[in-house]
């Protein structure tokens, strides 16, 4: 078995009775269609084939669960590579095209965007209401910042303007695998801050679907791994003083008078 290709290992996982019908169950019968997408993205990926294939698959199901297509060039869903302590994990990502897809779904939205701006194009923005005047003419090719708009079908409209430099120290604080080189943040930056800033807008002003929360669910790292992710970049990185309390008994002793 140890000599079997990773390609091959996971062609054997999907092989098994159960994870096919798990896919089945989710995708009906556009399931052979979706897993041999997912042999194509994984053989085509050298990152991803250094994670365990079994976690590829479950992450893929996360997909195939939200019917969302995983081909990269479609720009729904990607299974990333990351590293956790050294050790390369899958991990699901829905991408903007799948918000919006899932959007759609729920039936509630009239209009749902999010693009780039270019230098020129922003005339002004209105803390107070929320809006933002889009109008100007651009200037250059030089991308400023991103937006992202949605009105409902009642007639409820918003939307959520970040500059290039709040997209990336949102990533930055974020995203662990920011810096990593193999990070979709370094290979295409603009999808990736389209997608957080369209990502912002409906978790805080959308109507949520059961699928919209768990999308968001799965492209959110949870508390924990991002208190960890902090220590793991923070830690030994200055020399902290921490006086012993007899030390602190001490020093007190000489700076407050007896009250004998």
């Amino acid at each position: 078995m140890s000599n079997l290709t990773p390609v091959q290992k996971l062609k054997g996982i999907l092989n098994q009775d159960s994870v096919q019908e798990q896919f089945r169950n989710a995708l009906k019968d556009n399931a052979s269609l979706f897993v041999a997408s997912l042999i194509d993205v994984y053989g085509s990926d050298s990152k991803l084939q250094e994670c365990e294939p079994k976690a590829v698959v479950m992450e893929a199901l996360k997909a195939a669960t939200l019917q969302l297509p995983i081909n990269k060039n479609l720009g729904f869903a990607y299974i990333i590579p990351y590293k956790r302590k050294g050790k390369p994990e899958p991990q699901f990502q829905p991408g903007y095209k799948g918000y919006i897809q899932l959007a759609m779904r729920t039936g509630q939205y009239k209009f749902i965007n999010a693009d780039v701006v270019y230098e020129g194009e922003l005339v002004s923005s209105n803390k107070l209401t929320g809006e933002v005047d889009l109008s100007g003419e651009k200037k250059s090719d030089k991308i400023v910042g991103y937006f992202a708009y949605m009105e409902t079908v009642n007639g409820f409209k918003k939307t959520v303007y970040w500059t290039k430099e709040k997209v990336t120290e949102h990533a930055k604080r974020y995203s662990p695998a920011f810096s990593y080189a193999s990070s979709p943040w370094q290979s295409d930056f603009d999808t990736m801050a389209i997608k957080t800033v369209l990502k912002s807008l409906l978790s805080h002003f959308g109507v949520l679907s059961v699928e919209m929360i768990s999308a968001i669910n799965a492209d959110t790292p949870s508390q924990e791994e991002q208190v960890a992710d902090e220590i793991e970049a923070n830690a030994n990185k200055e020399i902290i003083d921490i006086e012993s309390p007899s030390k602190k008994e001490q020093s007190h002793s000489r700076d407050c008078p007896s009250s004998d």
